[in-house]
């Protein structure tokens, strides 16, 4: 998946988001500025091209005062709509450097 093709439905006002990652913004104290921030200048760190019913990726990104943030994002290219699936603060008992899934 192309990061900027989130970044353009971002930019253009194409998102929906999930009532899943509302609660989760919400429990983790993230306004959607800071969410919509964090994937511009983000990077996917993995993909789940067969989601259904879109492709999806996980994107790393920081807040406007550095601290990490996940988003997983699924991307309709018929209608070049982005969907916010959910979003956290990452654990750091659970990831490398925030990149990587540290074994179980």
């Amino acid at each position: 998946m192309d990061i900027q093709a989130i970044i353009d439905a971002i930019r253009y006002h194409r998102i929906h988001i999930t009532d899943h990652a509302d609660q989760e913004a919400q429990a983790d104290h993230l306004s959607f500025d800071e969410i919509f921030y964090s994937v511009l200048h983000g990077e996917i760190i993995e993909d789940y091209p067969s989601d259904k019913p879109y492709p999806s990726c996980l994107i790393y990104g920081e807040s406007f005062v550095g601290q990490p943030i996940h988003s997983v994002w699924a991307y309709n290219h018929a209608t070049q709509w982005a969907v916010l699936i959910t979003v956290y603060r990452p654990d750091p008992d659970r990831w490398i450097d925030w990149h990587i899934r540290r074994k179980k």
